[in-house]
Formats: C-alpha cells, sequence, structure tokens
C-alpha cells in the first residue's frame, strides 16, 4: 500500500514556521484584548442554507467553492468558507441583542473553500476576524480598520496601504447596477468568460475581475461613488474625516466591491506591496442587512478579516522566526540519573521554567550538541556521579561558567535563576 499524503490545498505546519503563527496570535490577541474585544469560537461546519443566505447564492463563493456534504441524518452542511455568516447566527440564536448595547466579537480557526492552490491560498486556510454588531456608527467602521492597521504595524509590516470604498446601500447598488450593465452590455464578447456569466447574474463582481482584457475594459466604467445617496454619502465622509484624524493613509478605490453580498456602505482592503498577485492581507466592511438577512433584529455591524498564510509569507521576507528557547536543557546518562533529571524536570517546570529533557541516552557529548542548536540558556547535567551525590553540574552555555549544585538547593533558588535568565535575555 502507498502512503496515505495530505489533501491537495492542505498542508502541514512545523516548527520553527509555526513559531509565526504564535507571533501573529499573541499580538492580535493583546490588540483586541485592549480595545475590549470578546473571543467567539463557532463551530467548523454549519447548515449549507447558512451560506446560501447569508454570503449570496451569486458568489463564487457559495456557486464554486464550497464544501458541502450531506450528513447520516440527510442534511445538507458545509465546512465554513468565512467566519462572519457563523458568528451572525450565534448572535441571533442566543439572543446577544437581547443585551443591548454594542458587541465586539473577534474569532480565529480555518476556513474551507474549493480554490486552486498557491502561495498564501489553500483550500484550508486560516483566519483572525473581528465583528462589531449593534452599531450604525461611522466610528465602527474606523475602529475595526485601525485595529487591523494596528496588529499588521506591531509585527513589524511595512508597504502596507489601505483601500477604501463605499458600496452604498441597496437602493444605491441597485442604481449602479443598471448603470454598470449598460457601460457592460456592448463589451460582453470581450470580457472573460466568468464576467459574461456575472453580468447577468451579479456585476459588481466584475470589477473585481483579475482578466487583464476586462480590467481595461471597466477602467472607464462608472463609478459607484457617483451613486451614493445622501445617507451614504453623509456616512462614507464621515468614514474618511476619522481616519485622517487618526493620521491613518487610504486610497480611494471605486472598484472595490469584495466579494460577498452582504456588505453594504463601507467597504476596505489592507494590501502588502510585497505579495505580488495575492496583495490583500485584510478585506472586510461594513453588513447592515445581514443579520435580518438570517432572522434576526435589523442590526447595523462592520469587520474583517485577516489571512493568515499571506500574513506568515510577509513575516518570513521580514526574517527568520525565533522559537522559543528551553531556560533548561536535562543531560543525563545512566539508569539512575535518568530516573532523577526527569523528576528534576517536572519539579522545574512546576516552578515556572521551560525545560527539555534529553531522551536520547546518547553520549553526553550528543547531548551538549543538541542544546546549542536549541539555544538553551543553561544546560543541567547528571551523571552516575551526580546522581549518587543527589548533585547536578549547571552550565550557562554563553558563558561556559560551570558549578556543582546540591539538587535541593537548585530547586530553592528559583527567583536567584529567574534574575539570571533575565539577564541573559
Amino acid at each position: 500500500m502507498g502512503t496515505i499524503q495530505a489533501i491537495r490545498g492542505t498542508r502541514d505546519i512545523f516548527p520553527p514556521e509555526i513559531s509565526y503563527w504564535h507571533r501573529i496570535e499573541q499580538v492580535a490577541r493583546q490588540v483586541l484584548n485592549r480595545a475590549c474585544y470578546q473571543e467567539i469560537r463557532t463551530p467548523i461546519f454549519e447548515q449549507t442554507s447558512l451560506f446560501e443566505r447569508g454570503i449570496g447564492e451569486a458568489t463564487d463563493v457559495v456557486g464554486k467553492e464550497m464544501y458541502s456534504f450531506r450528513d447520516r441524518g440527510d442534511r445538507s452542511l458545509t465546512l465554513r468558507p468565512e467566519g462572519t455568516a457563523g458568528v451572525v447566527r450565534a448572535y441571533i440564536e442566543n439572543n446577544l441583542y437581547a443585551v443591548g448595547g454594542v458587541q465586539r466579537l473577534w474569532y480565529q480557526g480555518p476556513m474551507f473553500r474549493y480554490e486552486r492552490p498557491q502561495a498564501g491560498r489553500q483550500r484550508q486556510f486560516h483566519q483572525i476576524g473581528v465583528e462589531v454588531l449593534g452599531s450604525a456608527d461611522p466610528r465602527a467602521d474606523v475602529e475595526v480598520m485601525a485595529l487591523a492597521t494596528d496588529i499588521l504595524k506591531n509585527l513589524g509590516l511595512q508597504h502596507l496601504h489601505l483601500a477604501l470604498n463605499s458600496v452604498g446601500n441597496g437602493e444605491d447598488r441597485q442604481r449602479y447596477r443598471e448603470a454598470l450593465v449598460a457601460y457592460l452590455t456592448p463589451y460582453r464578447a470581450e470580457l472573460d468568460p466568468d464576467s459574461q456569466e456575472r453580468l447577468d447574474r451579479n456585476p459588481l463582481r466584475i470589477l473585481d475581475s483579475k482578466d487583464k482584457k476586462t480590467q481595461a475594459i471597466v477602467q472607464a466604467a462608472p463609478s459607484i461613488l457617483d451613486y451614493l445617496g445622501e445617507d451614504s454619502r453623509r456616512h462614507f465622509d464621515q468614514v474618511q474625516q476619522l481616519l485622517t484624524d487618526l493620521d491613518i493613509a487610504y486610497e480611494l478605490t471605486p472598484s472595490l466591491v469584495r466579494g460577498l453580498d452582504y456588505y453594504t456602505h463601507t467597504a476596505f482592503e489592507i494590501q502588502s506591496d510585497d505579495l505580488g498577485a495575492q496583495a490583500t492581507v485584510c478585506g472586510g466592511g461594513r453588513y447592515d442587512g445581514l443579520v435580518q438577512s438570517l432572522g434576526g433584529p435589523e442590526t447595523r455591524a462592520v469587520g474583517w478579516a485577516i489571512g493568515l498564510e499571506r500574513l506568515v509569507i510577509l513575516l518570513q521576507q521580514l526574517g527568520p522566526s525565533n522559537p522559543a528557547r528551553p531556560d533548561f536543557y536535562l543531560i543525563s546518562k545512566g539508569e539512575k540519573a535518568e530516573a532523577k533529571a526527569s523528576q528534576l524536570a517536572q519539579q522545574l517546570r512546576h516552578q515556572g521554567f521551560s525545560v527539555e529533557l534529553d531522551l536520547s541516552g546518547s553520549a553526553f557529548s550528543k547531548q551538549f550538541k543538541r542544546a546549542d542548536r536549541l539555544r538553551a540558556r543553561a544546560c543541567l547535567v547528571l551523571g552516575e556521579a551526580e546522581a549518587e551525590t543527589d548533585t547536578v553540574q549547571l552550565k550557562w552555555l554563553a558563558s561556559k561558567e560551570q558549578e556543582t549544585c546540591n539538587l535541593k538547593e537548585l530547586l530553592s533558588q528559583g527567583e536567584q535563576l529567574r534574575q539570571r535568565l533575565a539577564e541573559l535575555n
């Protein structure tokens, strides 16, 4: 029998790459906690109808990319292709709106879309996202954009820019749709096949086409900003002014419509000049009608999602990761010494130190080489002589200092050891 391999479009994440993921999650959690956002965790699969109604049956996500299946109860289920619809379902089902006020939520986890795998885009991919439910205030739009900017900058990313647009409300989009179809219809034969199909069912998505010939045609298309009503224009003007007040640079991008039907008013992307064709790191916007369309009360909302695979690529370009270094690498040889080493490792871990216990049984020289590769700060060495006398050799690898310590005395010197480790850091 042949070996079993990972499914195409999925991948294993090993050390040291995983340290980039940990860093992203840590920075995001810190930034979002400071802004009083609460984490929510929703199921990986939901009823298919949630995404059909929420995202829109005319979208590529629903029409071409969802992983849907029937379970043993003959129910149609779908692996979540994005995070917002599940959060909104949880918000409605658990009556979070009854609490009153604004709900600030964030999530992280895997999503699934049947797309062509490439760098930064997998069929199982990961996102961190935020949702602010219960506010129509333009300050909510700007708050989420500012938080995304803070996360990316705190990670050390540069060469980023914020692309901003408004897709207005339903009436605005209907007027614009009619104008766009009128402009594009004479060019139907020159559009790429996907855009020809979208012209009848979802013409705004043609603005997002990656086909160069189609892009050239839409450059002269009407701008949605010319079709915004008074309320939509006022909201968008306030968003722009607030961004200016926060000194967040942005670029008006009338062709930015995003790929999901639920967006209203503000739509935005944060893009990187260092990612090539897959430039978008973060995307989001306002979705004032989604909660009501899924059976909840009228609720204004705004949010975004950051793609972690693309973000990891950017961090890798900045330089190597710094995986966690053990405080102590515990070396031992001989049956009695190895038993004592296991006890010592556990005791030090209980005191809050990071300790790696060598389990190889190799010669001392090979164990020391592994400690060096792991960049351990110190080695604790137990041989048969130490095991007999209840002592341990403590060797600080940077300075090569070495001393013999009584095991009980070593364990009683936690604060001194912590201080020495802090000095090394």
